[in-house]
Parts: C-alpha cells; sequence; structure tokens
C-alpha cells in the first residue's frame, strides 16, 4: 500500500474512532444521571464546563457544579421513583479537536398514579410517562486524547424558534449561531 493510501486510511480510522468515542460518551449519560454518579460527571466535563437547561431552568458552570445536579435530594428522590433518561442517536459533527453533537433527550419516569395495565409475558405496570422531550446539544474538545464536554445545552421541544434553530444548526454545523 502506498504511503499516501495509508494517510488517508489513517485519517479515516480517526475519525471512526473519534466518532466511536463521541457516541459512548453521549450514551454514557443516562446511566450516569440515573444513578446519581457524580465522579464520573466530574470527569467528563471540562472543568469551565457550561450546562444550560433553557430560559426556564437553572444551569450550571464548571464540572464540580454541574455534578452537584445529580447529588442533589431531588434528584435522588425522581431515581428512587423511577427516573429514566432516553437519548436519541447523536448527530456528530467534527472539526479537528471539537465537535458539535446534536440529540434528543427524553425524560421519563415510572407512572405511579397509572392504571395497572398487562402486557403477555411482561408483567404488569402503571406504566411511564414522558417528563419532557428536549433537543440536547453538546459542544465537546478533545483534551489530553479523550473527550470531554465543553458546553451542553438543553432547549424543551416546543416548537419555538429557538428550539428549531439549534437542530437546523446541528444538520448544517453550525455552532453558536456561526459557522
Amino acid at each position: 500500500m502506498k504511503t499516501a493510501d495509508m494517510s488517508e486510511l489513517g485519517r479515516r480510522l480517526r475519525i471512526v474512532e473519534d466518532k466511536l468515542a463521541i457516541h459512548e460518551l453521549v450514551a454514557s449519560h443516562p446511566p450516569s444521571a440515573d444513578t446519581g454518579a457524580a465522579d464520573y460527571t466530574i470527569s467528563v466535563y471540562h472543568e469551565d464546563g457550561v450546562f444550560d437547561r433553557g430560559p426556564t431552568l437553572d444551569g450550571a458552570r464548571g464540572a464540580r457544579e454541574i455534578a452537584a445536579f445529580i447529588q442533589r435530594p431531588e434528584h435522588a428522590a425522581a431515581i428512587r421513583g423511577g427516573l429514566a433518561h432516553f437519548s436519541g442517536l447523536p448527530l456528530v459533527d467534527l472539526r479537528g479537536d471539537a465537535a458539535v453533537v446534536t440529540s434528543y433527550l427524553m425524560i421519563v419516569h415510572l407512572d405511579h398514579e397509572g392504571e395497572p395495565r398487562g402486557l403477555p409475558n411482561h408483567g404488569e405496570s402503571t406504566g411511564y410517562r414522558i417528563h419532557r422531550a428536549v433537543v440536547n446539544r453538546w459542544e465537546l474538545e478533545r483534551r489530553d486524547g479523550r473527550w470531554i464536554i465543553k458546553k451542553r445545552t438543553l432547549l424543551p421541544v416546543d416548537g419555538s424558534d429557538i428550539h428549531q434553530q439549534l437542530l437546523r444548526d446541528g444538520l448544517t454545523g453550525k455552532r453558536d449561531g456561526g459557522s
């Protein structure tokens, strides 16, 4: 194989490895949030990372403050009540040592007030309730050979222009309204 071919093969392999690592990072969010794994959260956020939950919910700045979200008594109560985060497949835009990832996140919980219903071969359940669906935008950077979260923005899927723009930006590769 020619040197140029090997170089191209190496470049393509790097892209595949980066995307796989990013998919694993995004996929780790639900189990870490649903178990209150604060140490894990600290390890995957930039020390000056930003967690922006939109205009109606509080956010956080810094890995430790972000991790504190899943250490709140309210979050522990939600976990005990059957909290589950479901992440949609991420759309990954790689740009060297930076990446922008766009996906959906659905927050679901056990419906303790629902009517019990049976499903053949699966038992009885009161069902689950979708609490919220959001557009999930991750701005990542490669640091010391691994991907970390620099900024994460969550906006409700509510038909607003801002949530629609976040999705469009994910499709076109724009960052923060720029290119």
